[in-house]
Formats: C-alpha cells, sequence, structure tokens
C-alpha cells in the first residue's frame, strides 16, 4: 500500500525555520523524508537548525534572507530552487510581534516594521514560492502546496496589537484568493491558526506569571503548544494526502477559540 504520508523525494521550505514553530514544520517534514530550506535571519541560529535537521539524514540548506526585501526573497528562491531542484512545500511562517505600544501611540515606522515582515514578505515569499510552482506543474504536472502560519488575532481583538492582527487576516485573505487563482496549477494553499506555543516569540509572555494564569485556564487542554504539536498538519499538508484539501483555515490551538 502507498503511504500517503511519505514525503521522499519532495523538497520543502521554511520561513523562519530556524527555531520555534519553523523548526517544528522542517523537523517533521525531514522526518518523513523530505529534504528542507530553511530561511532565516540569525546565521547562528541557521547553522544550528540545519545540524540538527541533518541528523535525519536528509539534505538541508539553510540560507540567511530578510523576507521583508522583495528582491532578496526572489534571489534566495532561486538559490533555493537551484541546489535542491524542485519545491513541492512552502511554509510562509516568518513573521514578528508588535512591540505592545497602545493603539493611540502607534508611528508609522512601527506599523510598517509588523507589515513588512508578516505580510509584505509572506506576498514576496508566496509569489516567488506559485512562480516556482507554476512551472513545475507546466514541466511535470505537479504544483504544491503553500501554508501561512495565521493567528487567532485574525479574528479576535488583540489590544495594543492592531497591526499584528491585521497583518494575519491579510494572509489568509491572500491565501484564499491564492487557491482559487492557482487550483489549475495545482497548487494548494492553506492557513494555520496557531495559538499560544512556545517559541523565543512568546516567551517573554509566558514568563509574565499574571498573563500565563489569566490564559492556561482558557485553553482547554491546559498547556502551551509545543513546536512538535505542529508537526502532524505540516507533513499533511505537503504530502498527497491533502491533494484535495485547499483554501481551508485550521485552527491548532488546544481548543482556546471555542472555550
Amino acid at each position: 500500500m502507498t503511504n500517503l504520508f511519505d514525503l521522499t523525494g519532495k523538497v520543502a521550505l521554511v520561513t523562519g525555520g530556524n527555531g520555534g514553530v519553523g523548526l517544528g514544520f522542517a523537523k517533521a517534514l525531514a522526518e518523513h523524508g523530505a529534504d528542507i530550506a530553511i530561511w532565516g535571519t540569525n546565521e547562528t541560529k541557521n547553522a544550528a537548525a540545519k545540524a540538527e535537521l541533518e541528523t535525519t539524514g536528509r539534505r538541508v540548506l539553510a540560507l540567511k534572507c530578510d523576507v521583508g526585501d522583495h528582491e532578496a526573497v526572489h534571489a534566495a528562491m532561486d538559490e533555493t530552487v537551484g541546489l535542491m531542484g524542485r519545491l513541492d512545500g512552502c511554509f510562509v511562517n516568518a513573521g514578528v510581534p508588535g512591540a505592545g505600544v497602545p493603539f493611540v501611540d502607534f508611528t508609522m515606522e512601527e506599523w510598517h516594521r509588523v507589515m513588512r515582515i508578516n505580510l509584505d514578505g509572506a506576498f514576496s515569499t508566496a509569489q516567488a514560492a506559485c512562480r516556482v510552482m507554476k512551472a513545475q506543474f507546466e514541466r511535470e504536472g505537479v504544483g504544491g502546496s503553500i501554508v501561512f502560519s495565521s493567528s487567532g488575532s485574525a479574528f479576535q481583538g488583540q489590544q495594543k496589537g492592531e497591526h499584528y492582527g491585521a497583518s494575519k487576516a491579510g494572509l489568509n485573505a491572500m491565501m484564499r484568493a491564492i487557491a482559487v487563482e492557482h487550483a489549475r496549477h495545482r497548487i494548494r494553499a492553506t492557513s494555520l491558526v496557531i495559538g499560544w506555543t512556545e517559541s523565543e516569540m512568546t516567551a517573554p509572555s509566558f514568563a509574565y506569571k499574571k498573563f500565563a494564569d489569566n490564559v492556561i485556564p482558557r485553553i482547554p487542554m491546559r498547556r502551551w503548544g509545543q513546536p512538535s504539536d505542529l508537526g502532524g498538519i505540516a507533513v499533511y499538508l505537503t504530502s498527497d494526502a491533502s491533494s484535495w484539501h485547499t483554501g481551508d483555515i485550521i485552527t491548532l490551538d488546544g481548543g482556546y477559540s471555542i472555550f
């Protein structure tokens, strides 16, 4: 019987793949047979993540790339595909948090700092991936899967995070448009609404006892998410098992959003 979740022969790219949620995606994908490319701006973290991923026996490429730089993204995509040979999965995961200032005190610099990475960077990455996957479909009849890391703040009011929430809502709208426009090229697009998961980004919040004491009781599973909790969905969305699944927003938050 064919193993629908076998990723042997596939190549997946994870932006922000050198830690946290992104590294969780990458590890699961590699463990199921995919060769991996990760992009990140911290070269020390890139090297450490590359070494960890290589223990799976898969090919691993780590590139320094600022996704907020449109030209750098397209150059990094060219280099990635040139070295890895193809692109079957693209996890548009790189992101930055808001600075936690009141909305009335937002500066345009703070607004654009978040949008530059979370939305503009996602656009550049997804566009570059679509170009590769469309050409791949025209050549081989095989497209690929593009997965966006979104957030519950796209739906719920996050005080002092208007720009962060807007960026994540924008990802969902862009994802659905890509799913419709590129279904003919066998390109699937999906958003993951990721709940409170342990990472460098969330560490300051989780270390604040009042925050933790208020949030944990609101999670029916009564724990923070771990990057490893996201591995299964990453494998599914890259695999042939999800060949008819597109345009969807999938929530992984331990039940937070329904309680």
